[in-house]
């Protein structure tokens, strides 16, 4: 009886044993290469609202030196400028006193991006009686205060030279 006893807890163990051994052998190896850090990304928008220069190539300083000084440090940077009211002049095709500059940047800075309200060029067009083009960088956007709002709203810090 002792035996049957013995014999049977013996039985026990050994299945156990290979039971946690199937488990084991099953279970994905670990990697043994940490994974690299996750590379961060910063986003910001920059509103220019005002038909002066200085606030113009301002928004475009702050452009470069947020994606420089991100890019520096390994990271990513998303800049958009929007443009609307009297600061749509910054994208017009006929006013723009910075579109060498724009021109420039965006070739160099695939992640800057320049936005232009759509409400502020119709109604620019119909005070001057003429269609208002745009630099072929700007891409419109029905309205350039929404625009803003949509980008906040997506995690974009918000800055006004």
């Amino acid at each position: 009886m002792r035996d049957r006893f013995v014999v049977s807890c013996a039985l026990k163990i050994v299945m156990v044993l290979l039971f946690t051994w199937s488990a084991w052998a099953q279970a994905p190896a670990s990697k043994t290469t940490p994974k690299p850090p996750a590379v961060s990304s910063t986003k910001v928008a920059i509103q220019v609202n005002d038909n002066d220069p200085k606030v113009m190539n301002l928004a475009l300083n702050n452009a470069k030196n947020v994606v420089d000084y991100y890019t520096g440090k390994g990271q990513r940077a998303t800049v958009e400028i929007v443009t609307y009211g009297p600061g749509l002049h910054m994208l017009r095709g006929d006013t723009s006193p910075v579109k060498q500059r724009v021109a420039e940047m965006s070739l160099a800075m695939p992640e800057l991006s320049f936005a232009a309200c759509a409400n502020t060029q119709a109604n620019m067009a119909k005070q001057e009686g003429k269609d208002i083009s745009l630099l072929s960088e700007a891409r419109v956007v029905p309205s350039g205060v929404v625009r803003l709002i949509e980008l906040q709203r997506k995690g974009y810090a918000y800055i006004r030279p």
